[in-house]
């Protein structure tokens, strides 16, 4: 079975907000775009939306769905939603669950390890204007 997750690449002046996965979870330590799992009962933006508030404790808006990306890891199947987020209040957003986080440009991503879903966003990221 696929578990569906939505990441946000939440973007302020040609800036993404990125986090570093906390010791203890599965890709410990690697940077990601944050989000999670999708409940039976929510959308996928509902999803983002949850859990964007929940670890970053941030109102989002949800601007547009960028792609998606499927990658099977030894814990499951994952089909990552990518939608690109405002955060509704410019708020700084708060780590509730990551162990660090940074604002980075798309070409600067190359200095964060990222988990192997993350691939394609990034290469897409690279070649548009945020």
């Amino acid at each position: 079975m696929i578990k569906e997750v939505s990441a946000a690449l939440i973007v302020r002046n040609g800036k993404i907000f990125i986090a570093q996965r906390p010791e203890g979870k599965p890709l410990a330590n690697l940077w990601e775009f944050p989000g999670g799992k999708k409940e039976p009962e929510e959308t996928l933006s509902q999803c983002l939306q949850r859990e964007l508030k929940e670890e970053l404790n941030i109102d989002a808006e949800i601007e547009e769905f960028l792609m998606d990306t499927t990658y099977s890891y030894p814990t499951g199947t994952f089909k990552i939603n990518f939608f690109r987020v405002h955060i509704a209040n410019d708020d700084e957003p708060q780590l509730n669950v990551h162990k660090a986080s940074a604002w980075v440009t798309p070409e600067e991503m190359k200095n964060y390890n990222f988990p192997p879903a993350d691939e394609k966003i990034i290469y897409y990221l690279q070649k548009i204007k945020l």
